[in-house]
């Protein structure tokens, strides 16, 4: 059974876009336990395979998938908002400037794990004080990397993008496509018709 170690509706739709059968199982390994050291890519990567390795135990003999989303700027991560404030310094602070969006994917299997990461540059239109106020107003931001959603009226902040869509979204499909290979699941085998 592939088990999806994540309480994101995001991660759930963009897996259930496949015909593979999954069970939703959050983690709930604590993310602050892993301290940033100027690398985001290993950052990201070391709390994905903690969130799977938290399910390991129960879940040994199923393919545990798990994944981690951060925005990068400046030498600084920015990973959900504390509070409303802290959202609002966050988007004021990458308010017409680029950054990277890295989503680190880790498929645990027994003892094995196999882990990868996407990065997509996004660059935020200037933004007001009153449009990044607006912006919180109509956006549930607190379960999202930075605070911001790429989907459907939230991209109004989006200047441009270089990357992956769905890396933005917390799950990259390319490279979830190439990572479930490795222990054998082909997401090929399990395209719905539209």
């Amino acid at each position: 059974m592939l088990i999806l170690a994540s309480s994101s509706p995001r991660r759930r739709k963009i897996l259930s876009y496949f015909s593979i059968k999954f069970k939703c199982i959050p983690s709930h390994f604590d993310e602050k336990k892993i301290k940033f050291i100027k690398d985001p890519k290993s950052y990201a990567i070391e709390i994905a395979e903690n969130k799977a390795k938290a399910l390991n135990e129960k879940y040994y003999n199923d393919i545990i998938l798990s994944a981690d989303t951060i925005c990068f700027a400046n030498n600084k991560v920015y990973t959900k908002p504390k509070n409303e404030n802290d959202a609002f310094r966050i988007l004021n602070e990458l308010s017409n400037t680029w950054h990277s969006v890295f989503t680190a994917i880790s498929i645990k299997h027994k003892d094995t794990i196999f882990s990868d990461i996407e990065e997509t540059k996004i660059l935020f239109h200037a933004l007001t004080d009153e449009q990044i106020k607006k912006y919180h107003l109509s956006f549930y931001y607190q379960d999202k990397a930075a605070g911001y959603a790429i989907q459907k009226a939230g991209s109004i902040i989006i200047k441009n993008m270089i990357g992956c869509y769905y890396n933005v979204m917390g799950m990259p499909i390319n490279i979830l496509s190439k990572s479930l290979l490795k222990v054998g699941i082909d997401l090929w085998d399990f395209l719905k018709p539209s």
